[in-house]
């Protein structure tokens, strides 16, 4: 079961610094957000905060009956391990390690047994045309392949809410629809929550609500179509 992720009146400062003022907002289950904004506008500074990573100076984060900004921190990256799913602009994928291996890694970290967590891995790669690739690692597949290799793993715990931080940030135009297009589906079968920070709008017309921040606050939260 999935929960709502609430912020109430968020602040969180840098040396003192606001970089967001007074936060309020509700992403309910299913939801598929993106958050928008210049640079340094505190998106993803939020993002961040919704998932635990960052604690805020002032107010609280919930999910469910837990309250992420008061969790010790073992606490909460517990929290992340078993709920949520990750996809950076980069990948972030361990080199060392096979696409397969890499995919299958966090349901192991969750608990389950090799067998099972390497059959997963490889569904979630047949799904995203790269089953072959299964055995190669990182540095060995195209920029676009290893952003699916990375959304696979976001996928392989069947996370309440998957975040991603400019996931086609450093893909060109053609590729980056085909990873949203591949990202939005699988995410729309699992039931997932997905929470984006772009600043690409076509890449948010994606999703089916936009939030846009600017100086740290919300300055428009408005209901998309979606392009799914």
């Amino acid at each position: 079961m999935t929960y709502p992720i609430v912020l109430d009146d968020v602040t969180k400062d840098f040396g003192g610094a606001p970089v967001l003022s007074g936060i309020s907002l509700t992403i309910n289950p299913g939801e598929t957000v993106a958050v928008m904004g210049p640079s340094g506008s505190g998106k993803s500074t939020l993002l961040h905060c919704m998932s635990g990573v960052l604690t805020p100076t002032h107010g609280t984060v919930s999910f469910g009956t837990e309250h992420l900004s008061h969790l010790p921190d073992k606490k909460r990256s517990h929290l992340r391990l078993h709920n949520f799913g990750f996809v950076f602009q980069d990948g972030q994928l361990l080199p060392e390690l096979t696409n397969l291996e890499n995919i299958a890694l966090p349901a192991m970290l969750n608990g389950v047994s090799r067998s099972k967590a390497n059959k997963r891995a490889q569904h979630l790669l047949d799904q995203l045309g790269l089953g072959e690739l299964a055995t190669r690692r990182p540095a060995q597949v195209s920029g676009g392949q290893a952003q699916r290799v990375a959304i696979a793993r976001a996928l392989a715990i069947e996370p309440a809410i998957i975040f991603a931080d400019e996931p086609t940030g450093a893909l060109d135009q053609s590729t980056g629809h085909e990873v949203m297009q591949l990202l939005t589906s699988l995410v729309s079968q699992s039931g997932s929550t997905l929470i984006m920070v772009t600043h690409d709008v076509q890449v948010a017309n994606w999703m089916n609500r936009r939030v846009e921040i600017r100086d740290g606050i919300i300055h428009d939260d408005r209901q998309l179509g979606g392009a799914r």
